[in-house]
């Protein structure tokens, strides 16, 4: 089996660049872990997008697609800042995969890849494993593989995209990462989430008491938009804000109901067609989390659980409109911000997003801060900018391989320009632009 790319890793990057290479006429394959598109959108409950504001965005019809079809069914809102990316997680999933689906992507989920085949700076293949579809229809029809109950072929593919957030791809073939040169835990990662909803919340009860509770309408905002309640407010321990919340959270911890960690970052959104319930981002992991590391990531989840135990338990003592309240869901994966990022073509610094340095070539333009989140009190970083910045496509462009890319959060970019690039919007604006990229390419080899 031949593909002209196959895009590994199904979230948001991913899914953009599977729907813009099909649109254009590429054969396309979408390779998938896990049982349903969206990545960290979905599987990470990472909602809703945040808004840039550009005069003119670039690589975004993808994105504007998804959010009207979201919103044909009721999942998506535009709030009143004019941020089109409220949308609810769960019909994400199935609506990802209709429209890739319907614009002749092939998409393989619960599979990985187990081998990739090149000849020196170039990619040939890779042999997948799939642990579910043996007596299923399958896109697969030779070279069939049941050792191990599992399927395995080779597929042959003229480009190879990393979208797997991690540059697991790149690390199967034991390349180099920025964060390896960087010996400071701090400028490697930042704090991971697990985020949660909470269900069985009387909506207007919470709206009236924190829209009195707090007049910082930078901070604490509630709208009625398409019949629904729709809210967001935060607070952290930081101490640079007059957080209106601080008071309850302090007499939390005293009543031993919540830790001192437990109240180092809160947030929260409600979610479009889910009008009892909220979801919350938090709790943030102040412990040191090597985002790579499968013990430290299981660390982050049974300390994540813990807390989230905690916490409900406060915000139906503490918060008006909770007495009924429950958790509904938690995150099936933590909720990372940075991990592996490659080493590309091209190394994007911060000088390069401060200055607004021009491309020939720009995949992403933003002017979303830099925003790095700090494990300890009072040090993390939102960066406003001055200037619009663009990315060039040859930060996805691996260095090592002539037809090997990357998208999404593990862009060659250095430690503080991927604070600001790795938010939704730009991971979609990456995935449609490199995309075009190949199209590109395809017609002048």
């Amino acid at each position: 089996m031949k593909y002209d790319i196959v895009i590994v890793g199904g979230g948001t990057a991913g899914c953009a660049c599977a729907y813009n290479s099909a649109k254009l006429g590429l054969k396309t394959l979408l390779i998938e872990k896990n049982a349903y598109l969206g990545g960290t959108m979905t599987s990470a409950l990472v909602f809703p997008a945040m808004k840039t504001n550009v005069d003119e965005n670039i690589n975004f019809d993808f994105y504007e697609l998804l959010m009207e079809t979201l919103h044909d069914i009721g999942g998506q809102i535009t709030y009143a800042d004019g941020n089109i990316g409220w949308f609810n997680p769960e019909l994400m999933k199935n609506t990802l995969h209709e429209i890739l689906s319907n614009i002749g992507v092939d998409i393989l989920l619960n599979s990985s890849v187990e081998k990739i085949v090149h000849n020196n700076n170039h990619i040939n293949g890779l042999y997948i494993n799939n642990k579910n579809i043996i007596n299923t229809d399958t896109i697969y029809t030779n070279n069939i593989n049941l050792s191990n109950k599992m399927l395995s072929e080779y597929i042959e593919t003229t480009y190879l995209v990393d979208g797997t957030g991690d540059a697991k791809i790149f690390e199967k073939l034991n390349l180099k990462f920025l964060n390896n040169f960087e010996n400071i835990f701090e400028k490697k990662y930042q704090p991971v989430n697990l985020r949660f909803i909470m269900s069985g919340i009387n909506l207007k009860e919470f709206s009236d008491w924190i829209m009195e509770l707090d007049s910082d309408r930078n901070v604490t905002t509630s709208y009625t938009i398409d019949g629904q309640i729709h809210l967001s407010t935060a607070y952290t321990w930081d101490k640079g804000m007059n957080w209106a919340l601080t008071p309850l959270f302090k007499e939390g911890i005293a009543e031993g109901l919540i830790t001192e960690e437990d109240s180092n970052y809160f947030q929260v959104f409600t979610i479009p067609k889910m009008p009892d319930s909220i979801g919350f981002n938090c709790p943030r992991i102040v412990k040191n989390t090597d985002p790579t590391d499968i013990d430290d990531i299981n660390m982050a989840e049974r300390i994540g659980k813990e807390s989230i135990s905690r916490l409900s338990k406060f915000f139906k003592l503490k918060f008006k409109g909770f007495k009924n309240a429950y958790v509904s869901k938690v995150a099936d994966s933590i909720g990372i911000r940075v991990s592996n990022r490659i080493i590309g073509k091209y190394i994007y610094k911060i000088d390069d997003l401060r200055s607004g340095k021009k491309f020939d070539n720009p995949c992403v333009i933003s002017n979303y801060p830099v925003d790095v989140h700090s494990n300890k009190e009072g040090k993390s970083v939102l960066e406003k900018q001055k200037v619009e910045y663009m990315l060039p496509v040859e930060s996805l462009i691996s260095a090592d391989f002539d037809n090997l890319f990357a998208i999404g959060r593990c862009l060659s970019a250095d430690f503080m320009s991927q604070a600001a690039l790795r938010i939704i919007p730009s991971c979609f604006a990456m995935g449609e632009g490199l995309a075009k990229y190949l199209y590109k390419l395809s017609q002048n080899s």
